[in-house]
């Protein structure tokens, strides 16, 4: 039988990331992440996948985002009962991030129940919380660089992409073909995690084009950091950031912190609040052999890169609502990054008003998402169903992606041997996707394709 590759997710969009590998007779997943943004692409999570989950023999995933892992308890529920095969890191954020994420949706279709507003009658979840703990048995944590024997099908290597903790390419080598999914290619010489780490590239290559057209203007997140604490803080306001709470947040924390020591901004109350953020803070602290130089140097003198003084990590919903009835000036980390729910909602319900204060967007906001509309400049943004005035400072800093830019990306494929046959461009939005296409055609004389979705190609 024919081997091929089809494109379930990440193809004309960032979000989704999901790859039907099929060798023979069998299949494999490569990621299974949800789609986010818009509402044409959220819809599909609830579409049948092509393909019956049980016959899937194994899952890799790149890393934790749920827009690579979040469709496993759905496939779970589906039938699924394979191996996934994830870094120990990985596996450790995950425990956080499908539970979680199962209970928001279960919160979700409650609301809709309550309000009549849903798809299904009655409204159901796209998978629970406990849907999503079964699932986590079916992990088994490998390590990075050490070639392991897929089901004797083909064989799998981990390498660091300095993404995210735990974040990492696949390389697959089979008689017939060899492939490397590029995951989420990282950032060079920022803080915390190592350089993204140059491969032997296989026949194909898929690689993810975020921001496959632009380039990070702010090389320096650290000082336009410093810039807008100390304007806020002038004005007597609070500075709210939306946060991812794995990856960014901990990146937040370290600047803070260095700036705090520096003395370069006043020594205000930070305040992560988000459990999922506290909860991945720990996971960053025990997981020092993703750090580079710098992180591992903070720990050699005794401290923690995360932690600093007047600093509060709050899990309980509480004392987080006791937070927007104080006045005083503060930094409020909060998700979900792309505010798509969270306690970052309630934050913003309190504080968007205020002309004092600061909301500070680090990360990537999808078209049609609530971040893209504030961003926009409109003038008000619907909130727990009412139409809030945005009368605070809104500011953007790109150089917080936890995304390679277009120059980064192309710095992995210089460092990284072999010439593919072919490759796929994917996880970016059309435009982005069609124009680093084109970059790695002129560049490298590549034979480049944008992915479509629900593409297959033969192997």
């Amino acid at each position: 039988m024919t081997n091929s590759l089809q494109f379930l997710g990440a193809a004309g969009t960032v979000t989704g990331s999901k790859y039907l590998l099929e060798i023979s007779e069998d299949k494999f997943l490569i990621d299974a992440g949800v789609f986010q943004g818009g509402r044409e692409w959220r819809e599909k999570n609830w579409d049948s996948p092509p393909f019956d989950p049980s016959e899937i023999k194994a899952v890799l995933l790149t890393h934790a985002h749920i827009d690579h892992t979040g469709f496993l308890p759905r496939l779970y529920k589906l039938g699924l009962r394979c191996p996934v095969y994830a870094t120990k890191a990985t596996t450790d954020l995950c425990k956080l991030l499908l539970p979680d994420m199962g209970h928001l949706q279960e919160d979700e279709a409650k609301y809709r129940a309550k309000r009549g507003k849903s798809r299904h009658n009655p409204p159901e979840p796209l998978f629970t919380q406990k849907e999503a703990e079964a699932t986590l048995t079916l992990f088994k944590p490998i390590e990075f660089h050490k070639e392991i024997n897929i089901l004797d099908t083909f064989k799998a290597t981990w390498n660091r992409m300095g993404h995210i903790l735990g974040a990492g390419s696949i390389n697959i080598v089979h008689n017939d073909f060899s492939i490397t999914f590029s995951g989420d290619i990282g950032r060079y010489t920022v803080p915390i995690l190592k350089d993204p780490e140059p491969v032997d590239f296989g026949d194909l290559l898929l690689i993810e084009s975020t921001y496959g057209d632009k380039i990070h203007k702010d090389s320096t997140p650290k000082e336009t950091l410093k810039k807008v604490i100390n304007e806020t803080f002038k004005r007597g306001g609070t500075l709210i950031i939306p946060s991812f709470a794995v990856g960014r947040a901990q990146s937040l924390l370290y600047y803070i912190r260095e700036l705090k020591e520096e003395n370069s901004i006043p020594d205000v109350p930070v305040i992560l609040d988000s459990p999922m953020a506290c909860d991945a803070t720990s996971i960053y602290r025990e997981n020092p052999d993703d750090y580079d130089k710098e992180a591992l140097e903070v720990v050699a003198n005794g401290k923690s890169p995360f932690v600093m003084s007047k600093q509060a990590f709050i899990k309980e919903a509480s004392a987080s609502k006791k937070i927007n009835a104080i006045d005083d000036p503060m930094i409020i980390i909060s998700a979900s990054g792309m505010l798509y729910g969270g306690r970052i909602l309630h934050h913003l319900a309190h504080k968007i008003s205020d002309p004092k204060n600061t909301v500070l967007f680090v990360g990537y906001q999808p078209r049609g998402s609530r971040g893209e509309w504030i961003l926009a400049g409109n003038k008000s943004v619907k909130l727990f169903g009412d139409e809030v005035p945005i009368k605070a400072q809104i500011e953007k800093i790109s150089g917080f992606s936890a995304h390679g830019d277009m120059n980064e990306l192309l710095k992995w494929c210089e460092a990284s041997k072999a010439t593919p046959s072919r490759v796929a461009v994917v996880h970016g939005e059309a435009d982005s996707a069609k124009s680093f296409s084109n970059t790695l055609k002129n560049k490298f004389g590549w034979n480049t394709f944008c992915a479509e979705y629900l593409q297959k190609i033969t192997l």
